[in-house]
């Protein structure tokens, strides 16, 4: 069945309504497009989850702050649509802005959640976590898909929508998945597209600095020491860290040393582009090193070799 594409509300419903009616169970895999193999990745869990596939892509302005790249990030409809119909996507659902805000962005009724908002990426961009939550909070109320795929990749972002949804009583189960990296650990992100070939040969140390914490963390060393040292390994590699923050994995408050589930976040600029990653730490598996995820991450290529 060739993949379906709408950009309206109400034929994508339509649709939608359809299905339910056929009981198929819907997955759906929101994007902004400039799609790379950790999207396609999500794509495949979510055939694998559901009976029919939705991907959205939308470049929601309201997580965009004035001074942020908004006109410039990159639009790339017509490769993303071939990528998606080669992974048998049943239907992508690629709306204008004013489809999604017929009133305009700024009078847009916004939701909040406040704690894990306000925090790390939140703390450096104000506002971006209600826009995160605002755009997928239509999203899911438009399609009330059944399951909904995210990356870890964005470990906040994750926590924020899971919130959200606990918190509004939505009958979705939200589903992360492992993030997705380049050969050299580097996450992959449509941002990385910012980098100069110099610049790219660079970005791996964020990985690399994320898993010498883990290793730190394992050995026992306290975690402000740990975080003091990832940001001087950044800072040596030539990028400007934001961040590098050890967390409680549940709901990023400040790890103590009762902690056992613990995330390693950082979000560094280098050049043009603002990279973020992070990496999860359980003090409890001894049998598993944290080395490994060195070697031990998707041996597969980037579709965007940028």
């Amino acid at each position: 069945m060739a993949m379906i594409l709408l950009d309206d509300v109400s034929s994508l419903r339509r649709r939608l309504i359809s299905w339910r009616h056929s009981s198929r169970s819907i997955a759906l895999v929101p994007t902004m497009g400039n799609l790379h193999a950790g999207h396609l990745a999500l794509v495949q869990e979510a055939r694998r989850v559901a009976d029919r596939t939705l991907v959205s892509i939308f470049v929601n302005p309201l997580q965009f702050s004035p001074n942020e790249d908004f006109d410039a990030y990159p639009r790339t409809l017509e490769r993303d649509r071939e990528l998606l119909e080669a992974e048998d996507t049943d239907l992508l659902f690629a709306p204008p802005v004013q489809a999604v805000y017929p009133h305009g962005s700024q009078g847009q009724t916004r939701v909040d959640v406040p704690g894990l908002s306000d925090i790390l990426c939140g703390a450096s961009r104000p506002g971006h976590f209600a826009g995160v939550a605002t755009v997928v909070c239509k999203l899911f109320n438009i399609a009330q898909p059944d399951v909904a795929i995210f990356g870890e990749k964005d470990y906040q972002q994750l926590l924020v929508i899971r919130r959200m949804v606990k918190d509004l009583c939505l009958p979705i189960k939200v589903r992360g998945l492992a993030t997705v990296r380049e050969l050299d650990g580097l996450a992959m992100s449509s941002r990385n597209g910012y980098l100069s070939p110099a610049e790219r040969a660079r970005a791996p140390a964020l990985y690399r600095a994320l898993c010498r914490a883990g290793e730190r963390l394992r050995k026992g060393l306290a975690a402000g020491e740990v975080e003091r040292t990832g940001a001087e390994e950044l800072v040596i590699e030539g990028l400007r860290p934001d961040y590098f923050s050890i967390r409680r994995a549940s709901d990023l408050q400040p790890a103590t040393t009762e902690d056992q589930d613990l995330v390693v976040l950082t979000a560094a600029y280098l050049g043009a582009a603002r990279l973020i990653d992070n990496l999860r730490v359980s003090l409890t598996d001894t049998a598993t090193s944290v080395v490994a995820a060195v070697v031990g991450f998707r041996k597969r290529g980037s579709l965007d070799p940028r």
